[in-house]
């Protein structure tokens, strides 16, 4: 006997469950990156109209002084070709290779920051990491993570840390969240507000070629209000160039929000910005420091010593010099 079909309604009575495809997920990424994109043009727009903000130069001006400007193919082509046909007796042609046309960071190369402290120590007045956040140059989250201090809370700082006593609970070890943060920072460029802070928390010291400290975003505006303050809050500057308000309510700040805030300022004048360190590199190239990043030797350093214990090692080794002698 041949078993009857079902019917076609009792055979779908599970329902379907749509997984969402990779490329939907990308596409609506494009979007939202895109409204984005659009809000903060528009906003830099506005700025330029009304006078606070410079036009950048031209695609195909240069960024360099004249003297340093590349050579067209065609020109350094024919002079080539003048140093080939010169004959035996003439002096050799020397030619300095010119530098490449200054340009800003790479986007996967930026990165912004920014750290929630607690108070540790007596009467909670050391300064203890137990948050901290990057974004990307889209403002994309890299890393958020509470983190344990290495010395007992005394102080939250509740409210301005927006750290509480249940965020510890999930919170990680420093020197597991030192590895992992100096492992993101590690060759980028990284922007933020008032970096020494971030970077005194972390006990860690970055490349100053390679830092964007916003609070001297008022340097590249041309607004004389701003021009009064040699620095000013990153809550003030959101305000008045970004049209937003942040860090307020009663829970404190977030980390996130102020890196996602710090890297709109530092698009919002990337161009000047990138100019002014360019100019800075060919004028003064011996400024330029070497990449600590991976050198964790320099902690070593008397600097980072105790005063007790540095004047100890000091004099021993003053008293070792005078045997010798």
């Amino acid at each position: 006997m041949v078993p009857r079909e079902a019917p076609e309604s009792a055979q779908c009575l599970c329902p379907s469950f749509t997984i969402p495809n990779a490329k939907d997920v990308l596409r609506k990424r494009h979007k939202r990156r895109s409204r984005q994109h659009q809000r903060f043009m528009a906003r830099k727009a506005l700025l330029q109209e009304q006078g606070l903000l410079s036009v950048p130069p031209e695609p195909g001006s240069s960024l360099l002084p004249t003297s340093f400007r590349a050579v067209p193919a065609t020109e350094a082509a024919s002079s080539g070709k003048q140093c080939l046909r010169a004959g035996s007796g003439s002096a050799p042609c020397s030619r300095r290779p010119a530098p490449r046309r200054a340009s800003g960071p790479l986007p996967s190369k930026c990165v912004a920051i920014d750290c929630e402290m607690v108070g540790t120590g007596p009467q909670g007045r050391v300064s203890e990491l137990a948050r901290c956040s990057i974004v990307s140059y889209h403002g994309d989250v890299l890393y958020d993570k509470y983190i344990r201090p290495e010395m007992p809370i005394v102080d939250y700082r509740t409210r301005w840390s927006g750290v509480t006593r249940q965020h510890m609970r999930k919170a990680i070890p420093f020197q597991v969240a030192q590895k992992e943060i100096l492992k993101l920072l590690k060759g980028k460029v990284v922007v933020g507000h008032a970096l020494h802070n971030d970077f005194q928390a972390l006990k860690y010291v970055h490349p100053r070629s390679q830092t964007r400290d916003t609070t001297y975003v008022p340097n590249f505006l041309s607004e004389p209000g701003l021009h009064t303050r040699a620095r000013v809050s990153l809550k003030d500057l959101a305000l008045q160039l970004l049209h937003k308000k942040i860090q307020v309510g009663p829970h404190g700040h977030s980390s996130v929000e102020d890196a996602m805030t710090a890297m709109e300022l530092y698009r919002l004048v990337e161009v000047q910005w990138e100019q002014q360190e360019a100019r800075s590199l060919w004028t003064c190239p011996e400024d330029r420091e070497p990449d600590s990043s991976t050198d964790m030797e320099q902690y070593m350093e008397d600097q980072y010593w105790p005063e007790d214990l540095a004047h100890g090692s000091r004099g021993g080794a003053r008293e070792a010099q005078d045997r010798r002698n």
